[in-house]
């Protein structure tokens, strides 16, 4: 409790409050400082690792190096401002444009196959007669587990007819014609393949989680009206982890925009595979075998940006489909 200073007799003034306690005020200063103190280390390392360097980024895409003297090894290098010249040699050059046509042909071979696997693995895994759910689930999610350039590498021999043992299957069978999935017209189904068994677990994981997060009541209830167990998956669990869909669809495409790991692998494994297959690729090419930096912070934006305006327009697509399912 406060403690108040009583006003002498004949005093008509009124009676003050005695000043708080020192120990009272540091304990309030402290609840304040707390929390930030606890959020300080989080803070300054997104900082030094994620927003300087995509401020910096963003601030080298708008510059261009000028060489002058006698050549790039004796000459001086000044680095001016170059507007939009970056971005527009990134959109007018052909080999960017066939990079993110490759990736989006990727992505719709990848994500619509990945994500409905991953729904039906994680329905039967959830059905009430599915046995050895603990085992499955593991070897399901256990890919996942594999870091891309090992499962690039794995794949990527067992794709070499000199040395898989699925092409000595089909010499056995007498299938000699067999192409390699990593001639030039199959590479991008050799790539989405890994890309594939590494995914679908994860997804699973999601979404089972989600389907064991649900009351049973509500299938004993549906169960008690006649519905079979094909009708509870399509009726009932498909509907209620919709958001536990739509998140990883969102983070399906993020990463097929962002391939690299296994194209980058497989590169010397076959010709087919250009420098440039994906766009982080000609980014790589522009940063570390061309030496211009400020063309590689350019693309780097604009994959970026084109990143974050998929994302919205798809999460604005399916926020619309919600209300007006509800309306």
């Amino acid at each position: 409790m406060t403690a108040t200073v009583e006003a002498p007799s004949g005093d008509t003034r009124p009676a003050r409050r005695a000043p708080r306690h020192p120990v009272k005020r540091r304990t309030a200063a402290r609840r304040h400082v707390t929390p930030w103190m606890m959020l300080a280390p989080g803070i300054v390392l997104f900082t030094l690792f994620m927003a300087a360097p995509i401020l910096y980024t963003f601030v080298l895409s708008f510059q261009k190096e000028l060489v002058s003297g006698l050549g790039l090894g004796s000459g001086s290098r000044t680095r001016t401002f170059a507007g939009l010249e970056n971005y527009v040699a990134t959109f007018t050059d052909p080999e960017f444009l066939a990079s993110v046509g490759r990736v989006l042909v990727y992505g719709l071979i990848l994500v619509p196959t990945m994500l409905g696997l991953a729904l039906l693995f994680a329905l039967l895994l959830d059905a009430r007669r599915t046995g050895a759910k603990g085992f499955s689930r593991v070897s399901i999610f256990l890919p996942y587990a594999v870091p891309a350039v090992i499962s690039s590498l794995l794949w990527g021999f067992l794709y070499l007819p000199a040395v898989s043992p699925f092409y000595w299957i089909f010499e056995q069978l007498g299938w000699d014609d067999v192409p390699s999935l990593l001639s030039p017209g199959l590479v991008v189904f050799a790539i989405a393949n890994i890309g594939l068994w590494g995914g679908v677990g994860f997804n699973m994981i999601v979404m089972y989680t989600s389907l064991k997060a649900v009351p049973t009541e509500i299938y004993e209830a549906a169960r008690i009206d006649g519905a079979s167990e094909r009708q509870i998956a399509l009726r009932i669990k498909v509907p209620i982890i919709m958001p536990a869909l739509i998140m990883t669809a969102l983070f399906s495409m993020i990463a097929t925009l962002q391939v690299f790991a296994e194209p980058t692998t497989l590169r010397p494994l076959t010709n087919s595979l250009s420098t440039t297959w994906s766009p982080l690729m000609y980014v790589y090419r522009d940063a570390f075998t061309r030496d211009d930096i400020y063309s590689a912070a350019a693309t780097s934006v604009i994959i970026a940006v084109a990143t974050f305006a998929i994302s919205f327009l798809f999460l604005r697509v399916v926020q619309r489909r919600a209300f007006g399912q509800e309306d």
